[in-house]
């Protein structure tokens, strides 16, 4: 399929004026390498999976980088380790901004180098694959909720030929990437896991009773949940803790980041599947917490993203914040909201002290309920014709029954 410019472009700019190197990582085939290819056409690159390319540089790092001092990219830099130490001494000795750009999958050697190595000399830009936003206005729109974000599927118009390709790279990832990545660990036991998520997928994790379906340690469990979210393909949504004397939920919400991996590893053929999915309110949610998430991280520099639950029940999906602002979100397929469903939302408003609150849902209706609680349609943030408004906290009120 042509390139469609990624709404990340501008970040990716913004983070080159701002620091000397910017990282750009995100799961595999998401698009890193296209964007910066097409975003930055004029720039070196240097792809580290080529072994070729490997060699070349370890000849002689050192004298690479001396040649080289600015406009250089470095594909799948995880896999030159030694890159990273060699770098800092060049970008210390000059101040100047963009001149390096990496990218790379998930891989302990690459977070643990960019903070020991580069801490406060790189800007960091998390790509994901395509969200609804980026493919408003063209034919794969409708089809983004069902197939998922990844470029590759949306290059492919069978639904056998997308499945196809969404088990290779679920194989692959489990089979060789993981491997290459230092990982050690039984591939049929992360992808049963894997598959159980797509069962409590929008529900509050239970690494317990996860374990125990596996026959294997609660402590197991989270080390694969660790690897999953390490590379992109599941969120861990942390409860927000903002009134220490109200008992709230402690264990986060899990979901899978891309409805196409979540639909077919839950066994889905095609879209008609989803509309009788007993777990399609659940994936609806998923898909609308994703999205939002990465608005934010576009808006705002280390957004803050959580969801609220008391332990009577009381439950927002989302909430997102930014400079002491919060903004709750309820999510809500259907397009009939009645006052039970804002239940939730207002003592959560109440609760924090919030004096503005979203409910975001599929029906095609935007108005408000009330002064305080906007009902957002779906497709208005998908389309990119909504922002997100943040309000800071006001004097907090009795929160209602």
């Amino acid at each position: 399929m042509p390139y469609l410019r990624r709404s990340a472009a501008e970040r990716l700019r913004f983070l080159l004026r701002t620091f000397p190197a910017v990282l750009v990582h995100g799961p595999r085939q998401c698009g890193k390498s296209t964007l910066v290819r097409e975003e930055l056409p004029g720039w070196q690159y240097h792809d580290l999976e080529e072994p070729a390319a490997q060699a070349r540089l370890r000849a002689d790092l050192q004298g690479f980088l001396e040649a080289n001092t600015r406009r250089v990219v470095f594909d799948e830099a995880q896999r030159l380790p030694e890159l990273f130490s060699a770098l800092r001494h060049f970008l210390d000795r000059a101040a100047s901004k963009g001149r390096y750009v990496l990218t790379g999958s998930a891989h302990p050697a690459l977070v643990r180098s960019i903070s020991e190595s580069l801490a406060g000399r790189v800007g960091i830009l998390e790509l994901t694959p395509f969200n609804n936003g980026e493919l408003a206005g063209t034919r794969h729109a409708p089809e983004r909720w069902f197939w998922g974000g990844y470029p590759p599927v949306h290059a492919l118009k069978q639904a056998r030929q997308r499945r196809a390709w969404l088990d290779g790279y679920v194989t692959n990832f489990l089979e060789r990437d993981l491997p290459a990545l230092g990982y050690r660990m039984s591939p049929e036991r992360l992808r049963k896991l894997w598959t159980m998520l797509t069962h409590v997928h929008g529900n509050v994790l239970n690494p317990t009773d996860l374990a125990r379906s596996l026959g294997v340690s609660h402590h197991t469990v989270n080390a694969h949940l660790d690897v999953l979210e390490g590379a992109f393909m599941i969120r861990r949504l942390q409860p927000h803790f903002a009134n220490i004397q109200k008992r709230l939920t402690k264990s986060p919400k899990v979901y899978v980041r891309d409805t196409g991996l979540l639909h077919f590893l839950a066994g889905l053929e095609s879209p008609s599947q989803l509309e009788t999915w007993s777990r399609r309110g659940a994936s609806f949610e998923g898909l609308v917490v994703e999205e939002l998430c990465a608005l934010a991280q576009e808006r705002f520099v280390r957004p803050y993203c959580a969801f609220w639950r008391t332990h009577a029940g009381a439950e927002v999906d989302l909430l997102i914040g930014a400079g002491g602002a919060l903004l709750p979100i309820e999510v809500k397929l259907g397009a009939a909201i009645d006052e039970r469903d804002l239940r939730g939302l207002r003592n959560c408003m109440a609760d924090l002290g919030l004096a503005r609150g979203w409910v975001v849902h599929g029906g095609p209706d935007a108005h408000r309920l009330g002064q305080d609680v906007e009902l957002v349609p779906w497709r208005a943030i998908a389309s990119g014709e909504v922002e997100l408004p943040l309000s800071k906290s006001r004097k907090r009120r009795k929160p209602t029954a």
